[in-house]
């Protein structure tokens, strides 16, 4: 059996937040990631990267974290009741990017790794993450691309991964208050520890690395298309959702600020604007009404 290793798990994080601030830095043009280190008093910390008013990013941040500590949270015990009275480290990268032009989707992405320690007793730990695309007014082919790079990634790893975890992840990113999901899914994985270290850090690895290959494509054919100040508002009423499920679903937002994370840290994934109004309804037959009719729920995107 392959050995743990934290700390090689670490370093490709630390390398992974680099190489994707630096491919959105290139994507947007303009403007540059700034950093603000922090410690945890009760143990670690991170690097929070944050990109703002840039020509196509509105507002960003791509986050390292590394937290530990002697005893796990009640929201940790609570889903796995084994890790109590255990030592924990957890350690990840995570990203939102909310993008100024509304034909540009958002995205989101996390990679992350987790172990529990105890004298005597083998380490319990696992792997989690994914990414997901959150259109305001979506285009199929790239949709489709989006969930080909998703497929292409998993193949490696079993020809049922990337269906379990699209699986995974259209029920995730589902708000349940609402009857729709938050977008158009991707891939969504956690616990991951059966087949072995190695194998389940390469996975971890692969999804990591295949976020750039399948949102920056998109952003290149969007960000230059033309839209209206109704397009804008539609833009912020539709970030409301992600307001709402970060607030209200989301397992990572209710983990960071339970184990005393970083509270700027845990929520620069809010959008800088939003808006809510009472009962909106699409106008019949408009781009509106297409999101709402076709891709807020579960498809198979690569047989459409």
């Amino acid at each position: 059996m392959s050995q743990v290793n934290l700390e090689v798990v670490k370093e490709f994080l630390l390398a992974l937040q680099d190489k994707i601030c630096a491919g959105l830095e290139h994507a947007d043009g303009t403007a540059k990631f700034v950093e603000d280190a922090w410690q945890r008093e009760e143990g670690g910390g991170g690097r929070t990267r944050v990109i703002r008013d840039g020509s196509v990013i509105e507002q960003g941040g791509v986050n390292f974290s590394h937290v530990y500590g002697e005893s796990m949270p009640a929201s940790a015990t609570a889903h796995r009741p084994e890790l109590a009275g255990r030592s924990f480290h957890a350690c990840g990268v995570s990203l939102v990017i909310h993008p100024k032009n509304p034909h540009v989707p958002t995205s989101h992405a996390n990679v992350r790794f987790f172990i529990a320690e105890k004298e005597g007793e083998e380490p319990i730990w696992w792997f989690g993450g994914g990414f997901d695309l959150t259109p305001f007014y979506p285009v199929l082919e790239d949709v489709k691309h989006w969930h080909q790079e998703a497929c292409k990634l998993c193949l490696p790893f079993g020809e049922t991964v990337y269906d379990d975890y699209k699986k995974w992840c259209d029920e995730y990113f589902y708000l349940k208050h609402r009857g729709e999901t938050r977008g158009v899914g991707g891939l969504f994985f956690d616990d991951l520890n059966e087949w072995g270290f190695d194998r389940c850090f390469a996975f971890m690895r692969a999804v990591g690395n295949g976020y750039l290959d399948a949102y920056l494509p998109i952003v290149e054919k969007r960000k230059d298309f033309p839209f209206t100040e109704q397009q804008r508002e539609f833009q912020l009423y539709r970030r409301g959702r992600y307001v709402e499920f970060n607030l209200v679903w989301d397992r990572g937002t209710l983990f960071g600020l339970q184990t005393g994370g970083r509270t700027e840290s845990i929520l620069m994934s809010m959008p800088p604007l939003a808006r809510w109004e009472y009962d909106f309804k699409p106008e019949p037959n408009s781009l509106e009404a297409n999101l709402y009719e076709n891709y807020l729920s579960p498809k198979d995107w690569l047989q459409i």
